[in-house]
């Protein structure tokens, strides 16, 4: 062997080492680091480690819980009990103006509004001028009047001069006739004039003051509760409201009831209401009346409350929660953690024997924040998952 082999040799015999050396003090720092972690971690030998046993098995559509699972610890069970208890509702509900004390502001013919002599808010009496509209149809109405009038003072005048005259003998009875006849016409259109103007506010039936300007009087007092007119609008539909006057010295609240719950709402049972605009007060009330029919969209009968409100606080649309409590009954019910949702539907675990759940479909009636009614799909003395059982829900 020569000089030069010789000394490669010993150089790969070297590095072979010193690659070995670090290989080691890798692995032992390694070691360090994990006892450092988790001293108490124990080496397990590779041919002894298994994967995680599941903590449910299925059997068809049941679920079955081993008895050394873990799970078993995490599962509280308990029956369903029908006590009887006084439920207090909750539904939603909105303030609303008693429908008998507001009144719809009606033009009763075309024209032009010149003047306007409210806004939406203000509070206005009885007989207060509202508005000035000015219309040729009251013009003429007018005007047919003074006809009217004119045309009964002929009739009478007529019929006097024609009783006259058959006293002498110089007319016959039928002239008498045809004179009373006159008359009789005279007088109602006459009459039917007045009432066209009596109508539209007016009575004027001289020649000389005639006007086509008709003024709009509040007919109740109250407040404008909507305003749909402007100055300078000409009105063309006598349906059309130009404005609303509701009288709110006594409002509603009206509360929406759920098909399933108007049975449990009669007239005279107490209610609380609650609203966001006062969220620290409460107005409490009784039911004044409750509606014969469902609404037909929204499947909800009207229960409404009536309350005093002189110094103006509830107002029209304004949201409101109210409580209602309703004779006590027995009933199922459940505790909320015990619902659990699938697809679609509610649904508890039921559990059949020890060990072994079934999932159940229920329907729900009314609830609070510590109890649910079951309606359907439990009976009493079932048991069932309260917690734990979204641990099931796979």
């Amino acid at each position: 062997m020569n000089i030069r082999a010789f000394i490669h040799s010993i150089y790969n015999s070297l590095i072979t080492k010193k690659t070995a050396l670090m290989l080691s003090s890798v692995v032992v720092a390694v070691l360090i680091a994990v006892w450092i972690i988790n001293p108490n971690a124990k080496a397990s030998s590779p041919a002894k480690a298994t994967a995680d046993e599941p903590m449910f098995t299925h059997k068809g559509d049941q679920i079955i819980v081993a008895k050394d699972s873990p799970l078993q610890s995490r599962l509280v069970v308990t029956p369903v009990s029908d006590a009887a208890s006084s439920n207090v509702i909750t539904v939603p509900g909105v303030v609303e103006a008693n429908p008998a004390s507001t009144v719809n502001i009606l033009s009763p013919l075309t024209g032009r509004l010149v003047a306007l002599h409210v806004k939406l808010g203000d509070v206005v009496k009885k007989g207060q001028v509202l508005a000035v509209i000015s219309s040729p149809d009251l013009a003429q109405a007018q005007t047919d009047a003074v006809k009217a009038k004119d045309a009964l003072d002929l009739a009478n005048r007529t019929l006097v001069r024609a009783k006259g005259i058959n006293s002498i003998g110089a007319n016959a009875t039928k002239d008498i006739e045809a004179a009373e006849s006159g008359r009789v016409q005279a007088q109602a259109e006459y009459e039917r004039a007045q009432a066209r103007l009596t109508t539209l506010g007016s009575n004027t039936h001289d020649k000389g003051s005639q006007s086509a300007l008709l003024t709009i009087t509040a007919p109740t007092s109250g407040a404008v509760t909507a305003l749909n007119v402007g100055s300078g609008a000409y009105l063309n539909d006598s349906t059309a409201a130009l404005m609303t006057i509701s009288n709110l010295d006594r409002i509603w609240v009206s509360a929406n009831i759920p098909e399933d719950l108007s049975a449990n709402i009669r007239q005279g049972l107490s209610a609380d209401v609650t609203l966001p605009a006062y969220p620290d007060q409460t107005f409490h009330g009784t039911i004044d009346s409750v509606s014969a029919v469902l609404d037909a969209d929204t499947r909800r009968s009207k229960a409404r409350i009536s309350f005093a409100n002189t110094d103006g606080k509830l107002k029209p649309n304004m949201f409101a929660a109210v409580k209602i409590a309703i004779a006590a009954q027995k009933q199922l019910s459940v505790p909320p953690s015990a619902l659990l949702m699938n697809n679609d539907d509610t649904t508890v675990f039921v559990e059949v024997q020890p060990g072994v759940y079934k999932r159940r479909v229920v329907e729900l009636g009314v609830e609070d924040a510590n109890r649910v009614q079951i309606l359907s799909g439990l009976t009493a003395g079932d048991r069932i998952v309260i917690r734990g059982g979204v641990l099931l829900n796979d």
